[in-house]
């Protein structure tokens, strides 16, 4: 079966609010093995949202909106998919209840436009939301010979990932006996063409696993995804084609990590090999630092992290010579290395790491233009 992710709330299309619900809900159809061939976009319309829905179930086995299910007049979601499905409203006690409820734990009054939260589509499957007011639903119905499945979702994230995890999920389970499952191999040193290039002939002949790049700051990222019955055999199929990628790509230049981030590789290996480092920033006032403390486990090496933004910080902390920076300033290859040095022994670490540079707007001459940027490791 396949899938549709319609989300409805006029915010989104201004902009307002930035639209995570569709990418976390494809992940999690993902690993399912149901395809996303198409995510959409409307506002709060009854008249444009039920045209999405049909456009929606034209080409999908199932749709799951998001948003929709709150009390104002706006919230038209659950009428829509009821009139798309040719069905009543019915009232809900327990959805009744627990708007009640939720709204005796705000302590505040129950107003009585809530009520229209206590309404769904007759014969729909109803969700018990506890994060929120709003209760999903799912729709299951035959148009036309087809079976098609509405699926309503609440807007807020904190509200529709728990639902989607624990009661979405584990619902369309049914529909689907393959999971998917991929890794990301990232490249480093060779850009995203010619990167692509190296493996053209492997990308051309893809079927299952498939290779998919894309670009990302400083590095190609390509996916590699097999869809099997289960995750063990998607493994088994992906590590002939990640070991020729890696091959063709060189080992120092290619490396596999969950995350896909640079910061995560680095973690790993420093925890692996137990090499301690401190870290002495300028130009990127503690990002390197914040990067690395974002992996569990580093403070095992991550000693100490130094932000000398000033010359005197740089002489006082890291005891970077007062004639180098004379000579040749703050943003030289020769402070980035006295910064390295220092950093390792003031932390007394086995690697110090420093950067420095100039990032603008203004600060940059024609010798030292805007941009430029040292990095050490000692």
């Amino acid at each position: 079966m396949n899938a549709e992710i319609l989300c409805v709330g006029t915010e989104l299309l201004h902009g307002d609010i930035v639209n995570t619900n569709a990418q976390y809900i494809s992940k999690k159809l993902a690993e399912i093995a149901i395809d996303v061939h198409y995510q959409s976009v409307v506002g709060d319309n009854p008249g444009r949202i039920k045209k999405c829905l049909g456009v929606a179930f034209s080409r999908a086995d199932i749709v799951i909106c998001t948003g929709g299910l709150g009390p104002t007049q706006d919230d038209i979601t659950k009428e829509v998919l009821a009139e798309y499905f040719n069905t009543e409203m019915v009232y809900d006690e327990e959805s009744y209840q627990h708007v009640k409820k939720m709204y005796s734990h705000f302590r505040k009054d129950f107003p009585k436009n809530n009520m229209r939260q206590a309404y769904f589509p007759k014969g729909s499957v109803i969700l018990d939301n506890p994060n929120g007011t709003a209760n999903a639903c799912i729709m299951k119905g035959d148009i036309e010979g087809k079976t098609q499945i509405g699926i309503l979702l609440p807007g807020p994230p904190k509200e529709m990932g728990p639902l989607m995890d624990n009661e979405v999920v584990p619902y369309l389970k049914q529909f689907s006996n393959q999971v998917v499952y991929g890794e990301k191999l990232v490249v480093v040193n060779i850009g995203e063409s010619a990167a692509e290039e190296m493996i053209l002939d492997l990308v051309k002949k893809q079927t299952n696993p498939t290779i998919a790049p894309y670009a990302s700051a400083g590095k190609v990222i390509f996916r590699i995804t097999a869809k099997a019955e289960s995750k063990d055999k998607c493994i088994e199929m992906i590590d002939p084609v990640k070991e020729e990628l890696i091959k063709r790509f060189g080992r120092n230049n290619a490396y596999v990590t969950e995350t896909g981030k640079v910061e995560d590789r680095t973690a790993e290996l420093l925890l692996e090999k137990n090499i301690t480092i401190a870290v002495a920033e300028s130009l990127t006032g503690g990002l390197v630092a914040s990067r690395l403390v974002s992996y569990p486990g580093i403070s095992k090496v991550l000693k100490e992290g130094f932000v000398t933004y000033s010359n005197e910080a740089k002489m006082n902390t890291l005891h970077v010579n007062r004639d180098t920076l004379a000579e040749y300033g703050a943003v030289s290859e020769e402070t980035a290395k006295e910064m390295a040095y220092g950093a390792a022994q003031t932390a007394g670490t086995d690697i110090g790491v420093s950067t420095t540079g100039i990032a603008g707007p203004d600060g940059g001459t024609e010798e030292k233009p805007v941009g430029l940027f040292y990095a050490c490791v000692y």
